[in-house]
């Protein structure tokens, strides 16, 4: 998943996207576990997914904390 495909999804999609990978994240464990796992480069890129969609959902929370304090700071 690209950066640039993730920054067009909304924080809804962003959180359900998250819930997907970190499923998909416990079952790639569990078949690196039982040795049924093709390629461990898979774990690698899905831990890199969950990041770059932890950073996005951080980075619109601040975006929004921050439109927040200056519409405060102009109405004081």
């Amino acid at each position: 998943m690209k950066t640039t495909e993730i920054r067009d999804l909304s924080i809804d999609e962003l959180r359900k996207r998250l819930a997907d990978e970190q499923e998909n994240l416990a079952n790639l464990r569990f078949q690196l576990a039982t040795s049924q796992l093709e390629s461990p480069i898979k774990v690698r890129t899905v831990r890199r997914d969950i990041a770059r969609l932890k950073t996005m959902i951080r980075e619109r929370a601040l975006a929004q904390k921050v439109q927040q304090a200056t519409t405060e700071a102009q109405k004081s």
